[in-house]
This record gives structure tokens, sequence and C-alpha cells, in this order.
């Protein structure tokens, strides 16, 4: 995922425009800044650029999923589900939150199963959140009916795949949120720094209050005789951000997506030649980011056997199922309950009584999927790997 890599003078230009004004707060002081509102600026493109009423900047990712939260009312003793297959940031807002995570299997999409999802939903469940994971598609249209039919809120966590698309609507616009994130290394960055968008404008207003301790943003009067309808806290963007947003939605479609995808096929048609290797299912082809390759091998040590060939050949492939970051079984801070707070929050209450506990072999389907999944993550500038990869791939191939 890399928009590090068109880091150039279109964003120099947007930075240098901020730091000329010295004004990197993204609200007041107008007259300083001659009327130029770079986070303001962003959130527009943005949202025009997702096809959506309102966008909200923040300062990361995970803001933008503890905000989204936030708005929609979810707190303690609610339950939110989302797939076992995710950055550990989905879950950590829900904890955050005072609510639950409840976990779902993952098919061959690599994000959550409907069909698990409608299986773990209870009067608890206040809100659902499938992940777009590693630059493709959920199965939205039928998650957004099982949420329709109990009367459930969708967040969608559309971190890793900005710029994705169902069927020509953006991925993150299906549900009452779509959340985004545009840290160092995602599809376009600003660093640190996150979006959310929502077409509905009650919940627009909820989020944009609660991001900036509680502010009512009234145009009429100065900040410091703004009013508060609730309590909020400080999830803003800053204008430094906003300019590199600029600047990089200006390139991600014309620039990123094309080149990865283009990437992307080389190493596919590679690996097409190969029996006992299948991919993927990419519901969308015309829509995937192509920020990662995805393929399966036929057994757990097949696919061990095919990566350590890679890894030998200085073309090892990511293994999500040992990975710590995004995997369910390797959570173990949260599977052990641990926690800086003395009570032991979120996992126990202030009288000590367990919340949560959850079984490490809870999702066996997801265990079986990343097991045999490999990943190849796609660059832009590739010209000098893909034949290393290549190679790499043909020896690889001799496991099999």
């Amino acid at each position: 995922m890399p928009g590090y890599e068109i880091l150039g003078e279109e964003e120099k230009k947007e930075i240098l425009d901020v730091l000329s004004r010295k004004i990197l707060l993204r609200y007041e002081f107008d007259q300083e800044r001659d009327g130029i509102y770079k986070v303001a600026a962003f959130e527009k493109a943005f949202a025009q650029y997702c096809q959506v009423k309102h966008a909200l900047a923040v300062s990361s990712g995970t803001a933008a999923l503890r905000v989204a939260l936030t708005a929609l009312g979810v707190g303690p003793g609610d339950e939110v589900i989302t797939p076992g297959f995710t950055f550990v940031a989905t879950w950590e807002s829900i904890l955050d939150a005072g609510a639950l995570p409840v976990f779902a299997e993952i098919d061959d999409t690599l994000c959550i199963d409907p069909q698990d999802l409608a299986e773990r939903i209870t009067p608890r469940t206040k809100a659902i959140i499938p992940v777009h994971m590693c630059g493709a598609q959920a199965r939205m249209n039928e998650i957004m009916e099982i949420a329709k039919n109990h009367n459930i809120p969708v967040i969608e966590d559309t971190s890793q795949s900005c710029g994705g698309r169902l069927n020509g609507k953006a991925l993150g616009a299906f549900g009452q949120f779509g959340t985004f994130s545009f840290d160092s290394v995602k599809t376009m960055t600003t660093g640190e720094g996150g979006m959310i968008i929502t077409n509905d404008e009650e919940l627009y207003i909820n989020a944009s209050e609660y991001h900036d301790h509680g502010h009512d943003h009234d145009p009429t009067v100065g900040r410091g005789l703004e009013k508060r309808r609730f309590v909020g806290f400080n999830y803003r963007m800053m204008e430094l951000q906003g300019a590199l947003g600029l600047a990089q939605l200006g390139k991600l479609d014309s620039i990123i997506l094309k080149k990865q995808r283009e990437n992307k096929q080389i190493l596919k048609d590679k690996l097409t030649n190969y029996k006992g290797i299948t991919f993927r299912n990419i519901l969308d082809p015309q829509g995937d980011t192509a920020t990662f390759l995805i393929f399966f091998l036929e057994d757990r040590d097949k696919a061990t056997a095919f990566n350590k060939i890679l890894a030998q050949e200085e073309a090892g492939a990511i293994s999500w199922y040992d990975n710590t970051w995004h995997y369910y079984q390797k959570w173990e801070h949260l599977l052990e309950g641990k926690s800086l707070i003395h009570s032991g929050y979120p996992f126990k209450t202030t009288s000590g009584e367990e919340r949560i506990r959850l079984d490490p072999s809870a999702l066996p389907k997801t265990a079986d999927w990343l097991s045999r999944a490999l990943t190849i993550p796609i660059n832009i500038h590739m010209d000098d790997s893909i034949p290393v990869i290549l190679k790499a791939i043909e020896k690889a191939a001799t496991v099999l």
C-alpha cells in the first residue's frame, strides 16, 4: 500500500502553501490564512470522490472507528460483530468504546462471512464492522441485507482499501459510516490521519462534534464561544495532513491503482501456470485496489514449503496465519485479557467480574483459510523486484 512511493512536488507545494500562512489548526484564523482551509477542502474532495454527502477528517483510521462508534451511541454492554482477520485497531476501538467485540469467520474473500455473521447476532448487537481486507471487497450487499433485517448499523472499515469499489460504488459508502486510514503505508498517505464518510447528516454532526471536544461548530460565534451538546475528545486532523491528502487523492486513480493493477497481474499470470494454486475471491476485479496478491496452497505444509523457498530467493511472502497484528489466534493481549487498568477493564468490571473471555480456537474456518494463504504486497515501483519474484515463484513451484 504505497502512497509514500509517490510523495513528490505536488505534496511539497501543498505543504509549503500551509507553512507560508503559519496556521496549522484546521479551525479559526480566517484572515491569517486568507480563507484557505486545507482539511475542509480535503473533506469536500474526498466526499466527492466517494460520492457521499459528508466526510470528516480525523487523526487516524483508529480514531475514525472510535468516533463512528460513539456517533452511533455504541457503548458499555453492547456487542459489535467484526471478522477475526483484521488489524487490531478494529477491535481495539470497540473495546475502547466500552463495547465487546464478537468475532466472525471469514470466507474465500478473506472478509467477513455473511452467513456466520448472521448467526452471531444477538439482542445486544449494536453495530457490525465488516473489514475490506487487503485492498478488496467484503460482501456488502449480503451484509447490508442482514443488517437491515435486524436494524443494525454498519461501519465499514475501509482502512486497507481506499479507492476500492464494488460494482461502481465506493467501498465505505454502503454502511451508515465508512472509515479510512491514511497512515504511512496506506494506499494514499498523510503520514497519520483518517477519514469518516456518511450520507446521514445527523450522524455526521454527532461525529464532527465528538471529534472536537463536543464543539458545535457554530459559524456565527467565535470558537471560544461555541456550545457543546455532549462530552467529546480530540481526534482532529491538522492542516499539514489535509494538504498532503489533497495531493495524494489527486493521484489515487491515475497513478496508484493503475500501476498496482498492472504489477499484480504480471505476478498473478505467473502463478496461474501452476496446479495446486488458487486465488482469493475478488468480488469485483474492476474495483480491486490491487494492493495485495493473495493465493492459496492446498494445505499448510505446502504453503510453508512454498514460502520457505520464496524467502530463500529474497521474495518471501506474508503469512497472515503467523502475523501477530492481523490474525485472531495471534492476539495474545486480547485472548489473555491484558490491560494496564488496575481493575482489568475492559476485560473485567470494576468489581473484578469477567466481562469477556475468548476461545483461541473459536474460528476454525478462518484458521484454515489463513493457514493456506500467502500474500505478495504490490507496490508501484516494482520494475527491479518483479523479475526476482517471478524467478522465486518458479523455484518454489517445485514443491507443488
